[in-house]
Formats: structure tokens, sequence, C-alpha cells
């Protein structure tokens, strides 16, 4: 009866989000201002040495803050190249805003281009305790520009050593000319993927532990822009830059 009475308000021009329908709004960034809210995120800078050199996978840019801006309602990310370096963006809300199950709803605009990878992503709040994957990785959405129509939603675990195995690709059309959104309904036993509100995957493995679901317990919010790398491609397009990844907003419910 609910999804009847939906459907017959939409007829008449009534339309529902379905975010709307998937709990309580508990936390909000609509990228407001002129800066960033220092409350909400946090910066990462340089190139991961000497720990994580090339940030784990061989990435060929260095983050840098001023590759960050809030204008006009959005966060922007820029990606571009000066002299023989590559410089990018990235913040994270560890330890400022985190959560454990809920639905997460982002609406985005990726750039094109060879050599980009812009990703909206979460790892679990003890990743300093017990390092990757065991903290576990969602990956709400990765684009890589040499597959210009695809995006790739995953998750990584201790189960499978990291390697990306439980994942899918979903073609999108017209994907770099406008905004999409991008959704998890994530609980105890599953997180289901959405693009545009349409269901894309649902990760549910048999057997859930530590070791295959370890998604039981906080996790918070990562936002970058990566150029090249064993996922972006070894090849990089430099006369593509300056590129921008626009975030419009970030809505989480329980």
């Amino acid at each position: 009866m609910k999804q009847l009475i939906i459907n017959l308000l939409a007829v008449c021009g009534i339309v529902f989000s379905a975010s709307a329908q998937n709990g309580k709004l508990i936390w909000e960034e609509t990228f407001a201002g002129d800066n960033l809210n220092m409350e909400n995120w946090s910066y990462e800078e340089g190139d991961g040495c000497p720990n994580l050199c090339g940030w784990g996978n061989n990435e060929r840019q260095i983050y840098h803050k001023d590759c960050v801006e809030v204008k006009d309602g959005m966060l922007i990310i820029t990606a571009d190249k000066e002299g023989d370096n590559y410089y990018s963006g990235k913040i994270n809300s560890k330890d400022k805003f985190e959560f454990k199950y809920g639905t997460a709803e982002i609406r985005a605009k990726v750039p094109g281009g060879q050599g980009l990878w812009p990703a909206i992503w979460m790892l679990g709040n003890n990743i300093s305790e017990v390092g990757w994957p065991a903290s576990g990785e969602i990956d709400i959405m990765e684009f890589v520009g040499r597959k210009p129509d695809t995006i790739y939603t995953s998750l990584h675990t201790p189960a499978s050593h990291g390697e990306t195995i439980n994942s899918k690709q979903t073609r999108v059309e017209d994907l770099t000319a406008d905004f999409h959104t991008y959704k998890i309904d994530w609980d105890k036993d599953a997180i289901t993927f959405y693009i545009d509100d349409k269901k894309v995957y649902t990760f549910s493995p048999k057997e859930k532990n530590d070791e295959t679901y370890p998604y039981r317990h906080p996790f918070y919010f990562l936002l970058n822009m990566a150029i090249g790398g064993n996922f972006g491609g070894p090849e990089v397009d430099d006369s593509i830059f300056p590129q921008q990844f626009y975030i419009d907003y970030i809505r989480v419910y329980q």
C-alpha cells in the first residue's frame, strides 16, 4: 500500500527521494561557505612516504590541501600537473564523523581523462590498531578515466587479502557529463550499493566473521582523486589537466 501511494503521488508530480525512506538524517555535509569545515574533515597530504609511498598503489600524485576547495556549495578537488609533479586533494572524516550502519548518499560529478581515479570510500575506524584490510574498506564509488562509462563498487576484506574480488562494474551513460548519486545501505549482514537509486550490487557472504565481513564497527569517509597507480593505470594523459571532481553533498541516515 505504501509503495502504491508513492507511485500515485509520483504520477501527480510529487517525487520522494529514496533516501528519505531510509530513516532519520543523522549527519549532512553540504559544503556551505567558503572553507572546508574542519570540525568534520582533515586533510591528507604528501605522497605517502616513507611508510606508504605511492599510497600503497603506485599512485603518482602528491596530495596538497590547496587542491581542495569549497565553493558555490560544492567540494571541489582539483588534479593538476606542475613541472614533473602531479598534485591533487584528499580529505577524511576520521575521529570527526564515524558511524556504524545506516544509509549514506553522496551526489557527485566525476571528471574525464586518462589516468584520473576519483573515489568516494570508507575505512574502519580501527585501522590504526588492526591495519588494512582487517579494518575493512567500502568503496562507494570509484571511477577510472581509462573506462569512461563505468563505475566500480567494491569491498576489501581480510578473506580476500585486500584483492578486489568483491566488486561490481556498472555502466552509466554520459557519466562525466552530469552529477549522479551514489548510495549504500549497510547493516550487520549486508551492504547494498545504488547508483541514481538503482540497486547495482549486494554484498552478503554466507559466513560472516571478522575475515569475511569486517563491517560491524564504525567507519569514516574519504574523498580523493588519485592519478595513475595500479588501478588508475600506468598511462596518464598530461593534456587533460587541470581536472576537477565535484561533491555536492553527503547525507547519512539511520
